[in-house]
């Protein structure tokens, strides 16, 4: 595969580029995407870059019946002297090719994809919006294509990324959000797929968050499947508490999802000095140091908001606020240094920028 030249369709109606002032998350999508087709016999084959169109699939297609489809999600930043970038994208390769194994799609080649990233978004630079917070978001993901009514892993696929510029991923920015702790559905179990990025995991998540939402809360903070007393993910995001001085995560348990902000923000704090423990954390020891006063931070980490503080969590109809409602100092750091990592105003010490022009 990695030999393989991606041939390129240039588009002959380029669409007018958004008000990156007005920008919202996941509306708009660029002039071209790419396209790499699968089967038995060729293995991964046809890379392809064409003009951005709908796809045409058989109605008995595997994935719209077993839903057998991973993705993954990473952003393209412009640097104030034109330069374009991407962050730990090798790390978004590995995991993809994590939940293809889960998901029993074959492999893909991660240099290549990588590449077909790169080239892709060079082709598209004028996308990615300058404007502070904003972004062009990659979104590669995989189909089962096979017409087949049955339940086994399809012989056909597609690999396709698709961009789009976009805004902040919660309108409140940077700012606090509320959220709810979840006592009714789950997000998923140990031994299920929730530590792979797959499209089911994010519709069985829509009722709590579509009732929460009826409520005021951005988001839930969802507990385990089997005691529903631990803490797992906040949304599509992973969780962070800062306690008595020191900031703690639920460790990867088989059913939390690996983030790689997640991963970089571990990174980040032991570079600091700062105390960080991946453990099991139950809901009641957060309560606990909360009627405590020793509950200092709460904020998700994840590629769509980067750092999501949390200023209130709603439990058992007590709401807890954090840290008065404001943005904590670690949280206000990591965003910082992250986001200064990504668009070129800090030192990339850890070597995670990959440059495209």
């Amino acid at each position: 595969m990695e030999n393989q030249e991606i041939q390129i369709t240039y588009t002959t109606t380029e669409k007018p580029k958004p008000n990156a002032e007005s920008l919202e998350f996941g509306k708009i999508f660029t002039d071209h995407m790419f396209i790499m087709d699968y089967s038995l016999e060729d293995g991964w084959h046809s890379p392809r870059i064409l003009p951005y169109q709908p796809i045409t699939l058989d109605p008995a297609a595997i994935v719209f019946h077993y839903g057998q489809t991973v993705f993954e999600g990473l952003k393209a930043y412009k640097t104030k002297d034109g330069h374009v970038r991407l962050f730990r994208p090798n790390k978004n390769m590995e995991r993809l090719n994590r939940s293809n194994r889960r998901l029993c799609i074959p492999e893909i080649d991660e240099e290549f994809a990588l590449q077909a990233i790169r080239e892709l978004v060079r082709l598209e630079k004028d996308w990615i919006p300058t404007a502070p917070g904003t972004s062009l978001y990659i979104r590669p993901f995989i189909i089962s294509t096979e017409p087949y009514l049955g339940v086994a892993p399809s012989k056909r696929y597609q690999f396709i990324i698709i961009l789009s510029p976009v805004g902040a991923y919660y309108k409140e920015g940077i700012n606090p959000v509320k959220i709810a702790v979840e006592q009714t559905f789950v997000r998923a179990v140990n031994g299920g797929t929730g530590e792979a990025k797959t499209a089911g995991n994010y519709a069985s998540s829509l009722k709590a968050q579509e009732l929460v939402a009826e409520k005021g809360y951005a988001q839930v903070l969802w507990l385990d499947g089997v005691e529903k007393k631990y803490i797992e993910e906040v949304g599509s995001m992973n969780m962070f508490f800062k306690v008595d001085g020191e900031v703690i995560t639920p460790s990867l348990n088989g059913s939390i999802l690996e983030g790689v902000t997640r991963n970089s923000v571990i990174t980040l704090l032991q570079h600091w000095g700062i105390p960080v423990i991946e453990k099991k954390i139950s809901i009641d020891e957060i309560y606990q140091a909360y009627k405590d006063g020793l509950l200092e931070e709460a904020f998700g980490t994840g590629t769509a908001a980067v750092i999501s503080p949390v200023g209130e969590l709603s439990w058992n109809g007590e709401k807890l606020a954090i840290n008065g409602g404001k943005i904590g100092e670690v949280s206000q750091r990591l965003y910082d240094t992250l986001t200064g990592i990504q668009y070129g105003t800090k030192e990339d010490t850890f070597n995670w920028i990959i440059e495209v022009s």
